[in-house]
């Protein structure tokens, strides 16, 4: 049987054993803590690299030739040349109204004008012979007759005239080559109205177009260039050129806003109205310089900092900092190439 010696001997040793496991599990938990520690930190290598400052504006194709058609009165439809997606010609015909009523009413007019004519000639010849034997108020009387006659000539051939504008209009043509790109009516021998149309566009005539705000139109000009990357072909980017800067700020936005028109190669793909996408401009450009992201840079009492990583530990080292670039400030001073630095962590 122990007695209480032996006991508290045996006790007191496995207690010292389990303070010795207890400081041994510490010290692993430690120094994987410590080892942990910079590795859980993100970093980044010092190196030189091209920093750039750019401007990203959103835009879409427009035609600089695009024009919209309707017939200038209502009627019937009477022929039909082109359908959607048909190519045209410039003053190509596109539709014609009924011009048989036109017609008629033409020579109905040609009659008039002349019954009136021999009116006016008739007129002319009684009172030609008989002006100067008449007393002054007889000869004005007569005069006023021959005005007459002559305004009711005039008329006539007035109306002659109008209905012969009215039947040239009664066909539609192009002012311009392209493609048929919506037409209201598609059969014909139906009634149109003035609002049905006929929308012509030439795909030789594409630009994008974007609006640019104020603040920044001042850094865009003419013949700047630029890089277009549009949504239908995301992995291509598209040099293009700076056409135009409109003077005068669009209407209908809700800010002050310029329209900046830029030419593109088109024969890249095939680009449709519409198409939208976004142009990047490189405003300044410095080549073969030190930089940092702003996310590892702490400011701290008008002196900037970063944490240099060295023997497993992030260093807390003072740098001299240039302009920002795209989240990029240039280094001036306070590290190397090569150097790691780690993200600040609060």
């Amino acid at each position: 049987m122990l007695n209480y010696s032996n006991m508290f001997l045996i006790i007191r040793r496995f207690w010292y054993l389990g303070l010795i496991i207890i400081v041994l599990l510490g010290i692993v938990f430690y120094s994987r803590f410590k080892s942990s520690d910079i590795s859980s930190f993100n970093s980044y290598e010092i190196k030189k690299q091209t920093l750039h400052k750019s401007l990203s504006l959103t835009g879409e194709i427009m035609a600089n030739e695009r024009s919209i058609l309707h017939f200038q009165t209502g009627g019937r439809l009477n022929w039909l040349g082109v359908k959607e997606g048909d190519m045209v010609k410039k003053y190509d015909g596109i539709a014609s109204l009924d011009t048989r009523q036109l017609q008629k009413t033409l020579e109905k007019y040609l009659n008039i004008y002349s019954k009136q004519r021999q009116n006016f000639e008739q007129t002319n010849d009684d009172n030609d012979t008989l002006v100067i034997a008449l007393s002054k108020d007889l000869r004005d009387r007569a005069e006023r007759t021959l005005k007459n006659a002559q305004f009711d000539l005039e008329n006539s051939v007035l109306d002659v005239e109008l209905q012969a504008i009215a039947k040239e209009f009664s066909l539609l043509y192009t002012p311009i080559p392209g493609i048929v790109t919506r037409m209201s009516v598609t059969t014909p021998g139906t009634n149109i109205s003035v609002s049905d149309t006929f929308e012509i566009v030439n795909p030789e005539s594409l630009y994008f177009s974007v609006l640019a705000d104020q603040t920044d139109v001042i850094n865009i000009t003419k013949g700047q260039k630029g890089k277009i990357v549009f949504d239908s072909f995301p992995d291509q980017e598209i040099d293009a050129t700076v056409d135009s800067i409109s003077f005068a700020p669009v209407q209908g936005e809700s800010g002050t806003v310029y329209e900046v028109k830029l030419t593109f190669d088109k024969s890249s793909n095939p680009y449709l109205l519409g198409m939208t996408g976004d142009v990047e401009f490189v405003l300044s450009e410095i080549e073969n310089v030190l930089a940092v992201p702003y996310e590892f840079v702490e400011d701290i009492n008008d002196k900037t900092f970063v944490y240099v990583q060295k023997n497993n530990k992030s260093i807390k080292t003072e740098i001299v900092l240039g302009e920002e670039y795209q989240g990029l400030y240039q280094v001036l001073d306070g590290v190397k190439i090569g150097e790691i630095i780690n993200e600040i962590k609060n």
